[in-house]
C-alpha cells in the first residue's frame, strides 16, 4: 500500500467549497488528484477563484442553496453527470448563528432554519449519495463520506441549543451509518472542529470581549487554520485510513475535553 496522502483518480463532492475549511479542502483534493466538484451559495467570485487556482479540468463548482431536502439529488447528479461517479463525499457546508439565544428566546424561524440546514441537507445528500455510492464501491475502491460536526455536538453549547442539537445528531448518523453502510465499502467519519479561522466565526473572533475567553478554553492557545481541518478530512479519505470508520476525530487544540 502507498504510504501517499493520495486519491489519484477519486471524484468528490465538496459541499461548502468556496471558503473556509471547505475551500482548503477543495485544494489540498486536487493536490491529492481527486477530481471535485464544490458547491457555494453566494460567494461566487470566491468559487470562480478557487477553480482557477485548481483548473477547470479538475475542479467545478456548482451554485446550490443546501436549504432542506430539496436540491441535494441534483447536485449529486451534476456531480455523476460531469466526472462519471461519486467515490468521496465531504458535508462541511452549515449555519452558526452568532448572536447568543437563550432557549425561551429562540425563534421557530431560527431552530427550523438551522436544523434544515445542518441536518436535513446532510440526510439528503448523504442519501442520494450512498445510492451512487453502493454501485461502484468495492473492497479495493472503497467510498468515503466525511460529515464535519463540531465540540458542540459532543458537549453542547450554551445559548446555541440548534447548532449543538445539529451537530450532535451529525455524530449519531455517523455511528449508525458506519456500521450500516461498511459491508457495502463505504467507509463514514467525521471531524470536529471547534474555534477555526473563518468567516464564519470571526464576528467572535474579533470581538474583544469574546476572543479572550475563547482562547482560554483550547489548550494549545490558539484557533485553528482551515488547512489544519481539511488535512484530517484528506486522510480519512485515504488508503491510510483503512481501518478507521464511525470514527469522531478531533481536531480542536484540545478545547473539547476542557470547554
Amino acid at each position: 500500500m502507498s504510504v501517499a496522502l493520495s486519491l489519484e483518480g477519486k471524484i468528490a463532492l465538496i459541499t461548502g467549497g468556496s471558503r473556509g475549511i471547505g475551500a482548503a479542502a477543495v485544494r489540498m483534493f486536487v493536490q491529492a488528484g481527486a477530481h471535485v466538484v464544490f458547491n457555494y451559495q453566494k460567494a461566487e467570485a470566491e468559487a470562480e477563484k478557487i477553480v482557477r487556482e485548481c483548473g477547470a479540468d479538475k475542479c467545478v463548482a456548482i451554485k446550490c442553496n443546501l436549504e432542506g431536502t430539496e436540491t441535494a439529488e441534483r447536485l449529486i447528479a451534476a456531480t455523476v453527470k460531469q466526472f462519471g461517479r461519486l467515490d468521496i463525499l465531504v458535508v462541511n457546508h452549515g449555519v452558526w448563528p452568532p448572536e447568543d439565544a437563550g432557549v425561551e428566546s429562540l425563534s421557530d424561524q431560527q431552530w427550523r432554519r438551522t436544523i434544515a440546514i445542518n441536518l436535513d441537507s446532510v440526510f439528503a445528500l448523504v442519501k442520494h449519495s450512498v445510492a451512487r455510492m453502493k454501485s461502484t464501491a468495492t473492497v479495493a475502491s472503497p467510498a468515503h463520506i466525511v460529515l464535519v460536526s463540531s465540540t458542540a455536538g459532543q458537549r453542547g453549547e450554551a445559548f446555541h441549543v440548534d447548532y449543538a442539537a445539529t451537530k450532535g445528531a451529525l455524530i449519531s448518523m455517523v455511528k449508525g451509518l458506519s456500521t450500516e453502510l461498511a459491508p457495502r465499502y463505504i467507509y463514514v467519519n467525521c471531524v470536529a472542529p471547534g474555534w477555526v479561522d473563518t468567516d464564519m466565526s470571526k464576528p467572535a473572533l474579533q470581538d474583544p470581549a469574546v476572543a479572550p475567553a475563547v482562547l482560554a478554553k483550547i489548550p494549545l492557545g490558539r484557533v485553528g487554520t482551515p488547512e489544519e481541518l481539511a488535512a484530517p478530512i484528506l486522510f480519512l479519505c485515504t488508503p491510510l485510513a483503512g481501518f478507521i470508520t464511525g470514527e469522531v476525530l478531533n481536531v480542536n487544540g484540545g478545547a473539547v475535553l476542557v470547554g
